[in-house]
């Protein structure tokens, strides 16, 4: 169980975003809301660091062939949502870069790690020592996208209720 369930978070800088609670928080402790399509995007990017996700990717994975959006607009949109949580910038990126007409690339190394949960004692939840997270491996991405296929099936069924 533990092993599942330390594949189900993820590290990058100084954010850990647990996959199956669908929370992204701020070293080990300050819980940041994160709009749905903000939260996929982010997927996106955490699934592939340092690599380039494309613009069409990312409309890919939101909106379904047969859904009718301006996604140019709602891309843009959800980035600039996603840019505020993580407190970065387009201009001077630290966290996630804009490829002009291209797409994305997250800057920052990703781990696997333990899912931050809320304090529960007096003070704030310490942040994982860097030295305590194993760096994600091959073997471990599908975990990471079967986590968020759970999460995307648990926002769909609150939406339909």
């Amino acid at each position: 169980m533990e092993a599942a369930r330390s594949e189900s978070a993820v590290c990058f800088g100084p954010f850990n975003l647990d996959l199956k609670a669908g929370e992204l928080r701020k070293e080990g402790a300050q819980l940041i809301r994160l709009p749905e399509q903000p939260f996929r995007i982010l997927t996106m990017l955490l699934e592939h660091p340092g690599e380039v996700v494309s613009r069409e990717e990312i409309r890919k994975r939101l909106w379904p062939n047969d859904t009718i959006v301006e996604f140019e607009h709602s891309i843009s949109a959800a980035m600039k949502r996603l840019r505020q949580a993580l407190g970065d910038s387009a201009d001077t990126p630290r966290y996630i870069e804009t490829l002009a007409r291209r797409g994305y690339r997250l800057l920052v190394p990703v781990e696997c790690a333990e899912p931050a949960s809320p304090p529960t004692g007096v003070g704030p939840a310490l942040p994982t020592a860097p030295g305590q997270v194993a760096p994600a491996t091959p073997a471990q991405q599908p975990a990471l996208s079967e986590a968020k296929g759970a999460a995307r099936q648990r926002r769909r069924a609150r939406r339909c209720k």
